[in-house]
Formats: structure tokens, sequence, C-alpha cells
């Protein structure tokens, strides 16, 4: 009786160490295949200007679309999608070279990568659109604003700067200019393995406070995004574009833009600097310093961020 009971405990035993197994396995499946998404969302690709664009696409209304910056993906803007959804179809597209997108060996001047922001609206229906913009995100607006104005309905403007506007180089961003020349065979044989200390320069250095700065899960997923290959090499070539981006906002500068732009940054960041900058470029411009908050504004400061992006862009 004995020798049954106790091979009956082994059998179960067994049996859940197996089941904990396979809980766990399904568990790291769903984190490798990335965060679950808003209900109503899904992910998309498409073939645009010569490269391919992967997206989030929800929601039902006049089109918004959602840029991310450097060091992030369009999974930054997750907390923000249920509130614009209920109002708007929201597009999140991963830039030419983060993410999910391809990563080809150019094309990441500011002005190219809008070119293929508006070649997928368009590619999707979309004769005008609501844009924003975070990091570099918000050069590939402005850049978007600025050579499809009939397209643009509204534009965000979210805590960088943009080259080749005022004094461009004086901005806090530009105070560690060591990154922003950190490119080339040397930088990414040295990253290589180390995406997230590198990240962290950023993450940390960039925040008012880095407890507050990018979660950890999220530290976690854009390392392993950047670490696919080519996506480091593609994020350097987002700075060695910077001189060619001044050129071209130099250029469009001298015809102003005329839709409602909002200019949102952290008072530890960009402070006046952006929304000074906005208004040499556009003539309609209203700008909100975010109390407290460093260069991460969606995850330094949602309770302020995300009430300000849904008001500006659900307006008529």
């Amino acid at each position: 009786m004995s020798s049954f009971f106790t091979s009956s405990r082994r059998t179960l035993l067994a049996g859940a160490a197996g089941l904990g197994a396979s809980l766990m396995m399904a568990s790291a499946a769903r984190a490798a295949s990335g965060p679950s998404l808003p209900r109503g969302f899904e992910q998309r690709h498409a073939d645009v200007n010569g490269t391919r664009l992967s997206y989030l696409i929800g929601g039902q209304g006049s089109p918004v679309v959602l840029l991310h910056g450097y060091t992030q993906t369009g999974h930054m803007w997750l907390p923000l999608l249920p509130h614009l959804a209920q109002h708007h179809t929201v597009i999140v597209p991963d830039l030419r070279g983060a993410g999910g997108s391809s990563k080809p060996a150019s094309g990441y001047d500011k002005k190219t990568l809008a070119v293929d922001i508006h070649a997928l609206t368009t590619s999707l229906g979309h004769e005008r659109v609501r844009i924003v913009g975070h990091d570099i995100g918000l050069m590939v607006a402005y850049a978007f604003a600025a050579q499809f104005p009939q397209a643009t309905e509204r534009l965000v403007l979210m805590d960088a700067f943009l080259p080749g506007v005022g004094d461009w180089k004086q901005v806090w961003l530009l105070r560690d200019l060591w990154h922003f020349h950190f490119t080339g065979e040397t930088a990414l044989a040295l990253v290589k393995g180390r995406e997230r200390t590198y990240f962290e320069h950023f993450w940390n250095d960039f925040a008012a406070d880095p407890k507050r700065s990018v979660p950890e899960a999220d530290r976690r997923f854009y390392s392993k995004a950047y670490a696919q290959p080519g996506g480091m090499q593609a994020g350097f070539e987002y700075f060695k574009s910077f001189e060619r981006d001044a050129q071209d906002f130099a250029g469009f500068a001298a015809t102003p833009l005329t839709m409602p732009v909002l200019v949102l940054t952290g008072e530890k960041a960009s402070g006046n600097g952006l929304i000074e900058q906005a208004k040499l470029v556009a003539s309609n411009v209203q700008g909100q310093v975010v109390p407290g908050s460093g260069h991460w504004l969606m995850e330094e400061a949602p309770q302020v961020v995300i009430p300000a992006l849904t008001t500006f862009l659900d307006a008529p």
C-alpha cells in the first residue's frame, strides 16, 4: 500500500513539474513575442518607399500617427493607445531601422524617414493625419509636416530639438556630444552584446530621476529589439544624418507651418528650447513645459502628457 501511494505521489509531482515547466515555457514564448496589444489593435507590415515598415493600427476615426525616438520603438506609445482609439484610427510605425521594420544601409535622414511615413499613411487611404513625434520621431514628424503640409492637420513635437533651426547646437540634448559622434565599426564592436549598457546612458542621464524613467521590462524589450542584426547600425545612422537634416530643416523653415502645433518638453530636459525653435518654423504654436520631467515624457509624466495629447489631438 505504501509503495502504491509513494508511486502515485511521484507521478503527481512529476506531472506538476511538467505543467510548471510548460507554463514557464509558454510565458517565455509570450515575452519573446513582445507585449500584448491594447484591445482592437493589430500588428501589420507594409512595403513603402523601398523599405518594409512594421506598424500597429487600431481604433476608429480621424487618423493619428505616433512616431517613437531613439532607444525605443512604437512600443513606447502603448499606454496612450486606448485613450486615442476612442476617437481616432491610430497608426504606430516602427521607423525604418527600428523594431520590426527593415534595416537598410541608407535612408536615415529625417526627410526620407518622413517620406516613408507619408507613403504608409497614403497606402492606408489617409489623405490628412495628425502626427506626433518624440525625440528622433519629432524630427521626422516636422519633416513630414514641412514636406506635406496639406496632409498634416495637427503636429506635436515632444522633447528633443530641430537640427538646423536657430542656435540648435546649444540645445540641452547636445551637451554630451560624444554619443552623436559615437558611430562606425569601433562603436559597433564596443556595443555588441552590451546594447543595454549603452542605452542606460540615455535612459538614466536624460531622465529627471532614473527611477522614474523607462521601466525595467521596457529596457529589456528595447535592448533586445536594437540587438537585432543591423539595429545598432541603423540607430547610429539617425545621428550621422544630423548635418544633412540641418540643411534640410533650414530650407523647410523658410516656409512657416500654419497648422496647429503643440510642443511638450520636460522641465529638466529641453525646457523652453524646443518651444522657441518651433516658433521659428511655425506660426500657430502652443508650448507646455512638463514640471519635474526629464526627456522621457511618456514614462516620467504620463498623468500630464496623456491628457495634453488627447486634448490637442481630439480638437476639431
